[in-house]
């Protein structure tokens, strides 16, 4: 049997590249005025302003069901098992199937690209990751890797059933990972997600600290699929409008249901424990943007740190490892730039996202017009010039 790509798909692929859809050009939140706290992004504003970071995406959409795929974050360009990051996860609400988490949680390290994917298929993708590793020639006498996958549920445009992520698409992924600039929105991981009673998929953002902070860039990734009550920089987006999850009698796409998964990486020396107090305050970000953790929603945040002095790269080192650590009383310059780089990655998915339809349903992408003429009537714009002017 064959899989014929529909006309329908065609023309989606088609919008999506173009960054067109209903005539409006999809823009981030940045470029459309909405300025997320007060530190400043770096150069892409992406999870790869921390140098050495790749992402690679693999969408599918094929026929009338399948809107899913796969999306990769490399931490550095070298073999992760031979040069372990050092990392930690915190957990909002473990609805989830995420794989690996425990692993990194015990030993403060990740030894594999992280790959998203969605609920049905982060098994099989787990299993891709292995073989995938297992396959560089300098890991041939490794006899056990410790995978590291999260997912939401797409199966609301989705034939998530199906299982149609296969090992060639998280190869793909993963080895045409790329720096710079991020797709973003109705992509990868991403294609068949709604959030916020939009829909949703994967955005990104960055902070960089001033140098006398330490200079340090956090970045973030998000795959958002979690209901909630839509606000940005204060403006009550959702009630404005009547796109609320308590508003049931309204028609309204999207359920309260879903999940979000956080993928932080700094280049600041941080150990596991500083990494876990890191991936914390990202969950404030969360609750900002109108969310509540609802049920049956696997919220996590995975962090990384790039910094080569913290790596375990297995040097002989006698007994002792030496390493470094940013002050306990230095992080919380990096605590607000983990909460304003996912706030905007959460907005960005939004903005950034176009109308998907599949299983019969359409998500609809968030109409920027309207949204940013709701931010001018509450005065929510470019706040960062008007609390900082002399950073224009």
């Amino acid at each position: 049997m064959t899989t014929r790509i529909s006309f329908l798909a065609v023309f989606m692929l088609v919008m999506m590249a173009s960054g067109i859809i209903n005539g409006q050009e999809r823009k981030r939140a940045r470029d459309l005025g909405v300025h997320i706290g007060v530190l400043k992004p770096g150069k892409w504003n992406a999870i790869t302003d921390v140098e050495g970071v790749k992402v690679g995406h693999t969408t599918l959409i094929v026929g009338d069901n399948i809107r899913t795929g796969v999306t990769a974050i490399i931490p550095h360009g070298g073999n992760m098992f031979r040069d372990k990051v050092s990392a930690a996860v915190f957990v909002g609400n473990a609805f989830g199937k995420a794989v690996g988490f425990t692993q990194v949680e015990e030993l403060g390290t990740i030894e594999t690209p992280i790959t998203l994917t969605n609920t049905l298929n982060t098994f099989l993708v787990a299993d891709a990751v292995i073989e995938y590793m297992l396959s560089l020639p300098e890991n041939s006498n490794v006899g056990s890797i410790n995978p590291v996958v999260g997912e939401t549920n797409d199966g609301g445009l989705n034939d998530i059933r199906g299982r149609h992520v296969k090992a060639e698409h998280v190869r793909a992924a993963i080895e045409n990972a790329q720096s710079g600039e991020v797709e973003e929105g109705s992509v990868g991981a991403g294609t068949g997600t709604r959030a916020l009673g939009f829909k949703g998929g994967i955005g990104t953002s960055s902070r960089v600290l001033p140098e006398e902070a330490g200079g340090y860039t956090v970045g973030v990734l998000v795959q958002t699929n979690f209901g909630g009550i839509l606000s940005i920089n204060g403006a009550p987006i959702a009630r404005e409008m009547g796109r609320s999850t308590m508003s049931r009698f309204i028609p309204y796409d999207d359920e309260d249901e879903g999940s979000c998964m956080i993928v932080i990486a700094t280049d600041a020396p941080l150990s596991p424990r500083n990494l876990k107090r890191l991936a914390k305050r990202s969950y404030l970000a969360f609750g900002k943007v109108g969310s509540y953790s609802s049920n049956g929603s696997g919220d996590y945040s995975i962090a990384f740190s790039t910094h080569p002095d913290v790596r375990d790269n297995g040097e002989p080192q006698g007994i002792e490892r030496i390493t470094r650590d940013v002050k306990n009383s230095n992080m919380s310059n990096l605590f607000l730039a983990v909460v304003e780089a996912t706030e905007e990655a959460i907005i960005n998915s939004l903005f950034m996202a176009t109308d998907i339809t599949g299983k019969g349903r359409t998500s609809r992408a968030i109409p920027l017009d309207e949204t940013i003429e709701i931010m001018k009537k509450y005065n929510s714009l470019n706040w960062n010039d008007k609390l900082f002017p002399w950073k224009k």
